[in-house]
């Protein structure tokens, strides 16, 4: 019966490649070119006629057998290689979009052609819903070397947010977040059982996926499992995370993203459900990722980005409307931005350790484990409703510390004087 099923769903695929086209993975050569050359990248969208399948963001066909695959069109096709041909442009990748229904592909400018002056010009050509630069993006901690001993204190954050009382009433169960970042240290003893996914899409390096800090630090302030006899406690430690490695882990320290990388981890995410999306990095406004924002937020799902370091909200992700921008506690206040901890915080690192880092990626972190608290509760919130309660968490503090509360968000949500009342 298996093997009968394996059949079917392979005439199945290659019945639906006779009305379209799979995805066009990035060879090692191009995902090396996005990721050192990406000054010479476009990205360009095509109209996907809805009437093609589903394949997850950045895979093939035969890797998802058992599903209908949502190939480019024959249309999308020609017209991405009409402007190939017309312009000398080399395809990097190209991959469909079902939640768009656009067909993207990633393609590189020959040597000599300015490549803002051929986004402007391809941007009055009706044939493409979207023409930009590919974009590349930046996360948001900075390690702290200072500290050698991962137990010199205890866990700040923790403390501020007011954590531990709200465990009491909730720890996240059930919900899945999605973590679009570098890769993490899956095998980690204090992620042990909270690791749904873990997606590579930026390279096929497992053992560096492993060593990966920015994600495994943004992993642990989130999920790090409760009362394990190990480490530290997770903001929401019995929530699940799916983990997209959308940015690579730069050797002087911090990642780097685009819109190639970030687009296919976002779609995927989408595909597969999360109800939080994580986004610990910033950069430009991206049309492309700002589509696939408004369609996250649009089916309900809770979206954090951290604010950068020079306090630019116009960029993405934190310029679509309805995401939740989050800034250290100690930076100025500014209206519409929530405050967390982020400086030294005690969180996971790469190969089973912990040490201290600081960044607002740690307190978009700190958000996102407490929007998992809410949406695990029983009343739990329409998700553009979070935002509402986190703001008045921080209002109603009586320490004047300025981060949000996970104690004062779920006691708001329950219309209660603490958050431990049943």
């Amino acid at each position: 019966m298996k093997a009968i099923r394996s059949l079917l769903a392979a005439i199945g695929i290659a019945w639906l490649a006779g009305c379209g086209t799979a995805p066009t993975a990035a060879s090692g050569a191009g995902l090396q070119a996005m990721r050192d050359h990406p000054e010479r990248l476009i990205v360009v969208a095509v109209a996907n006629p809805k009437a093609s399948g589903s394949v997850a963001a950045g895979s093939t066909a035969a890797g998802y057998a058992t599903l209908q695959p949502y190939l480019g069109s024959a249309h999308a096709r020609q017209a991405i290689d009409a402007l190939k041909r017309s312009h000398g442009l080399t395809e990097i990748a190209a991959w469909p979009i079902q939640a768009l229904r656009v067909h993207c592909a990633v393609l590189e400018l020959p040597a000599g052609v300015a490549r803002d002056e051929l986004v402007r010009s391809l941007s009055l050509d009706p044939r493409f819903e979207i023409v930009q630069p590919l974009h590349s993006f930046d996360t948001l901690s900075v390690s702290d070397a200072v500290y050698n001993d991962p137990y010199a204190s205890l866990q700040r954050g923790l403390t501020e947010i007011e954590a531990a009382p709200a465990h009491a009433g909730s720890r996240g169960q059930g919900v899945s977040i999605a973590i679009i970042d570098t890769g993490i240290d899956a095998s980690h003893p204090d992620l042990r059982g909270r690791v749904a996914s873990a997606r590579n899409l930026v390279d096929r390096d497992d053992a560096q996926f492993g060593r990966d800090r920015h994600g495994t630090e943004v992993a642990g302030v989130i999920a790090a499992v409760a009362n394990n006899r190990l480490g530290i406690v997770g903001i929401a430690p019995e929530a699940t995370i799916r983990v997209y490695k959308a940015c690579w882990q730069r050797e002087g320290g911090g990642a780097r993203c685009n819109s190639f990388t970030l687009a296919q981890a976002l779609a995927a995410g989408l595909d597969d459900g999360a109800r939080v999306i994580n986004l610990s990095l910033a950069g430009p406004s991206d049309e492309l990722l700002a589509r696939l924002l408004r369609q996250a937020i649009a089916q309900g799902r809770v979206v954090v980005g951290a604010v950068p370091t020079d306090g630019a909200l116009g960029g993405f992700p934190l310029g679509v409307a309805g995401v939740i921008a989050v800034d250290s506690t100690g930076r100025p206040e500014r209206s519409g931005v929530l405050r967390a901890p982020g400086r030294d915080i005690l969180t996971l690192v790469p190969g089973g350790h912990y040490d201290f880092s600081s960044g607002s990626s740690l307190a978009a972190a700190h958000v996102s484990g407490v929007v998992a608290l809410l949406l695990a509760m029983p009343d739990a919130p329409r998700a553009d409703a979070v935002r509402a309660l986190l703001e008045n968490s921080r209002q109603q503090r009586a320490d004047g510390n300025g981060s949000i509360s996970a104690c004062g968000a779920i006691a708001a949500l329950r219309r209660t004087p603490g958050c431990s009342a049943h």
